[in-house]
């Protein structure tokens, strides 16, 4: 069982500040322009870490099997998500596509808790797992921008396709990732001050700002989260589980390779999903999408899930 700072690392302490601000009626706020920016950073460094962990010596060693899986889980995951959404909810179009691109994408803390535990067991893993979680990070949040704008059939009309690749959170995304393949390690260790030392602080202010966001739509809307939202958040991390198994079976990972790529598919984004639909998809209701990912799923899985998604894989 992780400790508490596992369970509550600080960016989720800063989430909970934000939303008990925001549900108190503090006048505790994040300019509209900081909140961009931070948008901007956290994208520009997830994708950098991806494409730097690809490029390292040998990192490439079995990787493609897996890489295909963790990227098909991302890609594919939305859609029954999605549907399940819009047949047992009343949420909007936009909102239903952008809670089901959290679903499909993935969280690096639930990624790092499961980590931890593997190796707390002598449980040993394929080294480039992280990658395999950098690269889930935006297949997820193009199905989303897709879903968002009619359906998946879109990608077959130039206009809708044009629209959602080169949408900025595609492109910061993608083109991050490209350089940090292309610059490698040395360009990871020019960079280690703007990618690494800033980012927890700003992660914790980008999250103190989707609390307060959180809180006061909950609030405007004069409601709380419906039960049958928080049936899909409690449910929605078990399919994903079980597709992840499923393709790690397929893959040919160790057993810590195949426990991981199963949290993969269980866990739920709150970093660049959520920096994502906040600049393409502003209508959708982020009141929504980042409680049920940070405030259900995400405990959810630390508490009960990752030890169960471990027992399953067999570890």
């Amino acid at each position: 069982m992780p400790d508490l700072a596992a369970l509550l690392p600080p960016p989720v302490l800063f989430f909970a500040l934000g939303f008990a601000a925001g549900a108190l009626r503090s006048d505790l706020a994040v300019p509209d322009a900081l909140a961009k920016a931070l948008s901007l950073y956290l994208m520009v460094v997830i994708g950098l870490k991806g494409g730097a962990a690809i490029s390292l010596p040998g990192a490439t060693e079995g990787l493609w099997p897996a890489l295909a899986a963790g990227v098909a889980l991302s890609l594919l995951l939305p859609l029954p998500a999605f549907a399940a959404l819009r047949a047992t909810s009343a949420l909007d179009r936009e909102t239903a596509a952008a809670v089901a691109g959290h679903y499909g994408s993935v969280s690096v803390v639930t990624f790092a808790a499961a980590a931890g535990i593997l190796a707390s067991r002598g449980v040993a893993y394929e080294g480039f797992m992280p990658a395999v979680l950098a690269a889930m990070e935006t297949p997820a949040i193009i199905t989303a921008l897709l879903l968002a704008r009619g359906s998946t059939a879109g990608l077959f009309s130039r206009r809708l396709a044009r629209e959602v690749f080169l949408s900025g959170s595609v492109v910061l995304l993608l083109g991050s990732f490209a350089i940090g393949w292309i610059a490698g390690p040395a360009g990871k260790a020019q960079l280690a001050p703007f990618a690494e030392g800033l980012f927890p602080g700003a992660l914790c202010l980008f999250l103190l700002e989707m609390g307060l966001m959180a809180a006061r739509q909950l609030r405007a809307a004069g409601r709380g989260l419906p039960y049958n939202l928080i049936a899909f958040a409690l449910l929605m991390p078990l399919f994903g589980a079980g597709c992840g198994w499923g393709l790690g079976l397929l893959s040919g990972l160790s057993a810590g390779g195949h426990a991981l790529l199963v949290v993969l598919g269980a866990s739920a984004s709150y970093i660049a999903v959520p920096a994502a639909m906040r600049m393409a998809v502003p209508k959708a209701d982020a009141g929504i999408y980042v409680t049920l990912s940070v405030a259900i799923t995400f405990p959810f899985n630390i508490l009960i899930g990752i030890p169960l998604y471990l027992w399953a894989a067999g570890t």
